[in-house]
């Protein structure tokens, strides 16, 4: 784990919600090419996008509610040689717009970045409304289209400016809960790669976004038992960095997923594609099935939806058994 640059989990671990963390990332990006340009569909400081709109006002848009012309307005200015970003909660961007997403931005190959917040479950009280568990699915389908999943605000910084170099269509999910810091500046971070942050032998724990500080914390339970838990982290959905994971599961053999997010479509699903075509094994998807999600206090529903390290480490032994 030392040359990736992680955070010792036995460590007292900050934590701040991965949506700062964009903000900071678009800041940035402005400064470093001023085609970059945002609009938002009237939740500037929820998505963190009020940090671009003081900075650059002119290359700011407030299109209000209304979501299917927030991403053809993206659409018509990355036609016009801009990277635009542009931000709404994951329920409703791409939740209430995807046909037009389709349709101006992914048919046409422009390079919008579609910024998805409050994504999962941890979203909260808020309820199965917003708690968008569907998007990774939704967007993974589209020609064209790059997923990214970021586990922590740092890398979530990295992967805004990545994507703002991108040549593709983008969407960039992020969680509004603080959740643990487990990278650092230096952990390497490139659209289309996986990372192996912890090593094992017994077992594949393939998690992504939030879940992969659960899963290495997980490996952490399972290495006291006497279980050897490889964890890769998944940033990138798609492309799916097929090489990463199928050298770990030659190895182990056995393979869980952990997502939050429905387990159809999503990583679980994407993994399961993979796995099946080039080297089928004993699998576990760990995620929402095919249920919506509940008002509850983020940690309530973790535990309720069994995304805790608790139930990835009790998945890993009852595969293992």
């Amino acid at each position: 784990m030392a040359d990736l640059h992680l955070i010792d989990l036995k460590s007292e671990l900050q934590q701040e919600p991965i949506r700062k963390g964009f903000g900071r990332g678009l800041k940035k990006a402005g400064e470093l090419d001023e085609n970059v340009a945002a609009a938002c569909a009237d939740l500037t400081e929820s998505t963190q996008m009020h940090l671009f709109k003081e900075a650059f006002p002119d290359r700011f848009i407030e299109i209000g509610v209304a979501e299917q012309n927030l991403v053809t307005v993206g659409s018509g200015m990355a036609a016009m040689g801009k990277i635009p970003f542009v931000s709404s909660y994951a329920a409703f961007s791409p939740g209430r717009n995807w046909e037009q997403i389709r349709t101006t931005i992914c048919l046409n190959d422009q390079p919008v970045k579609i910024v998805g917040s409050h994504a999962g479950v941890s979203v909260g009280p808020d309820g199965a409304t917003h708690q968008m568990l569907e998007d990774i699915a939704l967007m993974r389908v589209l020609p064209n289209m790059v997923v990214v999943v970021p586990g922590d605000s740092i890398e979530a910084e990295k992967a805004t400016l990545a994507l703002a170099k991108d040549k593709r269509p983008g969407y960039l999910r992020l969680a509004r809960e603080a959740s643990p810091i487990i990278t650092t500046e230096q952990t390497p971070f490139e659209i289309g790669k996986a990372y192996v942050y912890s090593h094992g032998m017994d077992i594949t724990i393939i998690s992504t976004g939030t879940m992969t500080y659960q899963a290495l914390a997980a490996a952490e339970m399972l290495f006291k038992d006497g279980i050897d838990a490889e964890v890769v982290h998944v940033p990138t959905i798609k492309p799916l960095d097929a090489v990463t994971i199928l050298q770990s599961v030659h190895k182990t053999k056995v393979v869980i997923t952990v997502e939050e997010a429905q387990i159809n479509g999503g990583l679980g699903g994407a993994v399961a594609e993979l796995l099946g075509e080039e080297f089928p094994v004993k699998m576990k998807r760990l995620g929402v099935r095919d249920r919506f999600g509940e008002s509850g206090k983020p940690e309530e529903l973790l535990e309720h939806f069994a995304l805790t390290a608790k139930h990835i480490a009790m998945a890993a032994h009852h595969i293992l058994a």
